[in-house]
């Protein structure tokens, strides 16, 4: 028995046909989903990229204890878990801040590959190759460390000659061949953790031209300014919105040719195999763009997740029982039949999928380290905003699910239920 695990970052759930998307092509992962478990009410619980991973690789719960940073040499890790329980095991990604000196987290992986030149990655230095920031960035103030990012970028692909070159390609095509070197009677586990469809948002044709409006005369606006989005027009606005959908269908294109090869290859089989992603990604509804401010609303905090069991358990079936990025670590040890530490703080999905439980939890967690925290049902969210003043936020999701009314004042019951069991839950924590 082995598992693959597919993670594309910035991966919005309502961008996804079978999350109800009905604009943006997505068939290789609606098809995938048909034979998949689809958790209709998935969040992930620390944000952004990396306390994610840190969330993965643990399954412990991040927000109230660290933010970006390290794995620690006391945190027991999946991969560590697995290295003598005759499992092979290999972590492929271009998330190259996974790859910054000291973050340690290719720990316990038997095999490790970097793909190089993501976003701001400094990768391809040589001053001499000349690039062009002003095509595709709208100068804003302070907009320094953006400029230099894509400056960065752009030298890193400048040598690209097709869509085979894009990052998603390239981290699909390297999990494919470490998947034919392997020794056919190993189990193994497949950890593949794209950054795209992450910014800059410049999908090639014919994935630009199956959204972009061909009246649009502006500039290609790959890597806006985090932060107030007020600076874009409306038409830039929904450019850019129609860039990512690019990338999204690109992604979708190349995961399923994954997919197809290993079905091919017949370790559908015998593979639990699982995709999801950290976070969404904001574009102004509330206010700002990109992961720029703690704002821990559905657009950021509500994920796609699909598990497809080789026995078809939970085959076509959407759950909506509330899980979270820490089932991820205790489900990949269950399929496999190794028993987690007692120290995790997820639980495996695997008995939900079996129909020998109707949920794991009452409520889901989440939140920016020191930032900000949330606590939210299928009904109701409370946020507690810890640093700004902006004060805390109460929505009702089952009439308002764009949380745009906020009823702090005129439900303080509510509110302060809700926070109780959040300072509770975080109080529990061991």
């Amino acid at each position: 028995m082995n598992v693959i695990v597919i993670v594309n970052d910035s991966f919005r759930w309502d961008y996804l046909g079978a999350y109800g998307n009905d604009w943006i092509r997505t068939p290789n992962l609606d098809r995938f989903a048909r034979e998949a478990a689809l958790f209709e009410w998935a969040y992930s619980e620390g944000l952004p990229t990396v306390p994610t991973r840190t969330t993965f690789f643990t399954g412990r719960f991040t927000f109230p204890f660290r933010g970006w940073q390290r794995i620690e040499p006391k945190d027991v890790l999946l991969a560590e878990i697995l290295w003598n329980k005759g499992v092979t095991s290999a972590l492929i990604t271009d998330v190259y801040h996974l790859h910054k000196p000291s973050m340690a987290f290719e720990r316990g992986f038997d095999t490790t590959e970097h793909i190089r030149g993501h976003e701001g990655d400094p990768w391809i230095v040589d001053p001499e190759i000349e690039v062009d920031v002003d095509a595709v960035h709208k100068p804003a103030p302070r907009d320094a460390a953006v400029r230099k990012q894509i400056e960065q970028y752009l030298r890193n692909i400048h040598w690209w000659e097709s869509e085979e070159d894009t990052f998603v390609a390239r981290v699909m095509k390297a999990g494919l061949e470490w998947v034919r070197r392997r020794k056919k009677r190993e189990r193994f586990l497949l950890w593949l953790d794209c950054f795209d469809p992450h910014e800059p948002w410049d999908p090639p044709e014919p994935y630009r031209s199956w959204y972009v409006d061909p009246a649009y005369t502006g500039k290609d606006i790959i890597q806006p300014m985090p932060g107030d989005g007020s600076y874009l027009t409306g038409e830039e606005l929904q450019h850019v919105k129609n860039l990512y959908a690019g990338k999204v269908s690109l992604c979708d294109r190349w995961v399923g040719w994954f997919l197809d090869e290993i079905r091919s290859m017949g370790l559908f089989d015998d593979t639990l195999i699982l995709f999801t992603t950290d976070h969404g990604e904001p574009f102004g509804e509330h206010g700002y763009i990109k992961k720029a401010e703690p704002g821990l609303y559905e657009e950021l905090c509500h994920i796609p997740l699909l598990v497809r069991h080789p026995e078809g358990i939970g085959s076509g079936r959407r759950f909506s029982a509330m899980v979270e990025t820490t089932e991820i670590f205790p489900t990949v040890l269950d399929f496999l039949g190794i028993p987690p530490p007692s120290r995790i703080h997820g639980r495996s999905l695997l008995p939900m999928m079996r129909g020998e439980e109707e949920r794991l939890r009452d409520h889901a967690y989440m939140g920016y380290f020191k930032q900000a925290w949330r606590i939210s049902d299928q009904e109701w969210c409370f946020i507690l905003n810890l640093l700004n003043d902006k004060g805390p936020e109460l929505y009702h999701l089952a009439s308002d699910p764009g949380e745009r009314d906020n009823l702090i004042g005129r439900e303080p019951s509510k509110a302060v239920e809700l926070e109780l069991k959040l300072r509770q839950f975080v109080a529990a924590l061991k």
